[in-house]
């Protein structure tokens, strides 16, 4: 009797819980959590998501929707207009670190190099920030590799 009212927990346990991101890539991930459509629809333009569902690892500091809105007006319709495709991916690119990086692997002053060339800094003393942004929410894992949400757009030098 205890044994079958164990395996009828486990095997409930087993089908309550979702399968989250170790089944989903970064993309699947993002999309499932909704508040990164701007997102998607940039690296869909820029010719990224292929990438972003690549192997991996990679670490990916995510705006979200309020902070892509947060923008200038008319700057997201600019940046998804084909003619500015490089400077998108300039712009997409520069969010992505090579690598799995978890908050816990983060430490103040690191500077790590994004895949667009340049480095962001990383400040840990009132939370965690990326240059000005802040993670509103670190470590949602993906089958390949890690989404640190961000509230702030980070923009290359130009």
């Amino acid at each position: 009797m205890i044994r079958r009212t164990f395996l009828s927990i486990a095997a409930a346990t087993a089908f309550a819980v979702p399968a989250y991101a170790q089944d989903m890539d970064i993309v699947d991930t993002a999309t499932e959590a909704g508040n990164f459509t701007t997102l998607l629809a940039a690296a869909e333009a820029a010719g990224l998501v292929e990438t972003l569902k690549g192997d991996g690892p990679y670490t990916v500091f995510a705006p979200t929707d309020d902070a892509f809105a947060a923008l200038p007006e008319g700057t997201v319709d600019e940046l998804l207009m084909p003619e500015n495709q490089e400077q998108l991916t300039s712009i997409l690119t520069y969010h992505v670190v090579p690598g799995a990086v978890m908050s816990s692997d983060l430490t103040d002053g690191m500077m790590p190099e994004t895949v667009e060339g340049s480095t962001l800094e990383i400040g840990t003393t009132d939370g965690v920030m990326v240059n000005d942004a802040t993670v509103t929410q670190p470590d949602i894992e993906a089958s390949n590799g890690v989404i640190h949400v961000i509230d702030t757009v980070l923009m290359p030098s130009m």
